[in-house]
């Protein structure tokens, strides 16, 4: 199989490795918007809705990662745990109805389609950097792993 014109691993790590570094996301509750007490770092936790996952090209531009109405959730927790998923909308469903009798192409579409990981989280007030310590994710290369992203919070919305 191949994703993007690149062999199926590589195309995907490298489209998956790209996909979080400019996610913005609208708070479902704005509990979550609230400073945190010890730090200058504010607290991130609560639930957030998913409203665009793009790619960040070298130019500058941006190009939508997971379709034009991608869906998703991240959860933060106050204790410092994380969950995420990211799904396309158009992911087409599977002629059989089956999980297990997928064809190739119903597959690819599937794993290309989302990305979820779940671990622990911290923040940094002082670069104003989030860094996801992946301990399970859809794509398993990425176990064992952190991800750090630049975040900018601006009202209710995360990106």
């Amino acid at each position: 199989m191949r994703a993007g014109g690149l062999p199926y691993d590589e195309g995907m790590n490298r489209l998956l490795s790209r996909i979080a570094v400019n996610i913005a996301l609208a708070a479902m509750t704005t509990a979550a918007l609230a400073q945190g007490s010890s730090s200058s770092a504010p607290s991130l936790a609560g639930t957030w809705s998913l409203v665009a996952a793009d790619d960040l090209r070298p130019d500058g531009t941006r190009h939508p990662a997971y379709g034009a109405n991608p869906r998703g959730l991240l959860v933060l927790t106050p204790d410092g745990r994380y969950s995420l998923q990211l799904f396309r909308s158009d992911r087409p469903r599977f002629a059989s109805g089956d999980k297990k009798k997928g064809t190739p192409a119903e597959y690819e579409a599937a794993v290309l389609g989302m990305s979820s990981h779940v671990g622990r989280y911290a923040i940094d007030a002082a670069t104003r950097t989030l860094t996801f310590k992946i301990e399970l994710a859809s794509f398993p290369n990425w176990e064992g792993t952190e991800q750090k992203r630049p975040f900018d919070l601006s009202g209710d919305e995360l990106s």
